[in-house]
Order: structure tokens, then sequence, then C-alpha cells
């Protein structure tokens, strides 16, 4: 067994059923983009979210796996067939705002209005209630605690924007690390699915897909999940459509981080995306919750 390598994939399928989660957005609406490409720009891109989000479709499907899907507002809006090809598929449909804009930056009426009009948006397209939400860039931190209310307000029941860690764009260190029921800042309540880490040497290290996925060798990805599953305990694993497309249009005029984070291993994720969830039994996160009995009045 070369733990060097990107070969360490394994055959046996774990017992306890994941949550396996897309972040549907097109590449050109990452944040990591966003010091290049502004968001009135986006319409002048060509957008590739379509082709990328049916390929996963497609995986998931080759290997029985369903997932999440955290629709963006501005996609929605223009490629509405998607949405319903995700559903027609038994894929979830959760929201994930409208403009991708990072919470702490906005003002709480500005969150509100733009956070409803997703929801209405992609109720409008399924026919059904959209409960569930993550953040753009996880960014519901110590200073966007308010959001929290925002969502019991409009009638979200589940959440998954809080990553249990210290990073510079988003984070709520000394937040829990598995799934519960957390109260708001004005007493109302929500279900939380934090983004997985693992405790290594003392500290969190944040394993729950991504940037991480694609940085850190296949291996150590699968190690850590393993690992939490091995605990007793469901992680939750995330992907964007544009990371497995490594012939997506290059951004000019990146700073280096922001370059490293968006175009590292892109041309690697598909293989590694098809290895974990060979491994791995993956469900929506709904059905996670489920599991663990958070949601027990499923509509």
């Amino acid at each position: 067994m070369n733990r060097l390598s990107d070969n360490f994939t394994g055959t046996r399928r774990s017992i306890i059923r994941n949550a396996l989660t897309v972040d549907v957005e097109d590449y050109f609406q990452v944040g990591a983009l966003s010091s290049a490409v502004e968001p009135g720009d986006w319409d002048r891109w060509p957008s590739r979210v379509e082709r990328n989000t049916d390929r996963l479709l497609e995986l998931f499907a080759e290997h029985g796996a369903s997932a999440t899907f955290f629709v963006l507002g501005w996609i929605a809006e223009r490629y509405p067939g998607l949405v319903l090809r995700i559903r027609d598929a038994g894929h979830e449909i959760a929201s994930h705002g409208y403009s991708h804009q990072l919470v702490y930056t906005q003002s709480p009426a500005t969150f509100r209005q733009e956070t409803a009009r997703s929801k209405e948006l992609l109720e409008d397209i399924l026919g059904t209630p959209i409960t569930g939400y993550r953040a753009a860039s996880y960014s519901i931190t110590p200073a966007s605690r308010w959001a929290l209310d925002i969502l019991v307000e409009l009638g979200f029941s589940w959440d998954s924007s809080l990553f249990p860690i210290r990073h510079d764009v988003y984070g709520m260190p000394g937040s829990p690390e598995l799934p519960y029921r957390l109260q708001t800042p004005n007493g109302g309540e929500l279900v939380e699915f934090p983004l997985s880490t693992l405790r290594l040497f003392g500290q969190r290290l944040p394993i729950a897909g991504g940037g991480y996925f694609r940085l850190f060798p296949y291996w150590f990805s699968q190690w850590g999940l393993d690992r939490i599953n091995r605990n007793g305990n469901p992680f939750i694993f995330y992907l964007h459509p544009w990371e497995i497309d490594p012939d997506q249009p290059r951004v000019d005029n990146l700073s280096l981080k922001s370059r490293f984070r968006h175009y590292t291993n892109l041309a690697r994720c598909e293989r590694r995306l098809e290895a974990l969830i060979s491994r791995f039994r993956f469900g929506r996160v709904r059905d996670v919750l489920d599991d663990l009995a958070l949601l027990p009045d499923r509509p």
C-alpha cells in the first residue's frame, strides 16, 4: 500500500451514511477569483456549470450515491432545467444564497433580501419548500451570527455554514464538530451540520472536501474521513462542479495564493472523487440528519 500516491483507494464501503454535498456555482463566481471578476461581469464569462454538474450527476448515479446540492440563486434563475435535473435524479436541493457574497460583508437587510430571493426562486422551480442553507464560503462567523436568526425567520430548519476552524476567510472556532441543535442569538433553533474536521496533534484540521481534498494527498483525506467513521460519526463532504473541470477558462491578475487555491490539482479531482464515493456510503444531508434523529419530522 503506497501512501505517497493517489492509489490508496481500497474497496471496503463504510457502514455509516455520510453527507455528500455540492455547492452549485460557476468557476468565475468563486471567492478566490473575486478580486479579478466582478459580479456585474459574470454574464460575460462562458458558463460551464451545467456540463460540470451533469457530469457529477452521472458519477453519482454510477456509484449509487445521493447528495445535497446547494444551488446559487443566480444559477437557478438562469438554469432552472438544471435544478430540475438534480431533483429528478433523486438528490436534495438546498439554498446557497443568491449572489455568493460573504455574509459578513452584507448588511442584515441585504442578506435577508438575497436569501429570501434565492429560497423563493428554488421553491418556484420545484414546487416544494427549501429547508436547508449554506452560506457562500462558509461566511457565517462570529461577526455574522445574526444571519442564523434570519435563516430561522425565513423558514429554514437546518444549516451547513459553520466551519469549526480558524481561517482567513471563514471559521467558527470552538463550535461543535458534529451535527447538533443550535440556538440562534435571538433564541431560535436550527439544526447545524458543521463542516468536518479531524483532531490531530491537538488541532482541528479541515478535511471536509473542496480545496482541502485537492491539496491534501488522497490517501490522507481517505484516512481522515475513515477515522471519523471509525469513531462512529458521519462526516460531511463538499465539492464544487468547477473542481472536476481542469479545462475551465483561466482568470488573469490573481494573487499567487488565489491561483494556488483555485487551480491546484483540478486534473486529479474527478478521479479522487470517484475513489471516495466508491469507498464511503453517501446520502443527502437530510437523510443523515434523520439517521441522527435531529430532523424527525420529515415533510
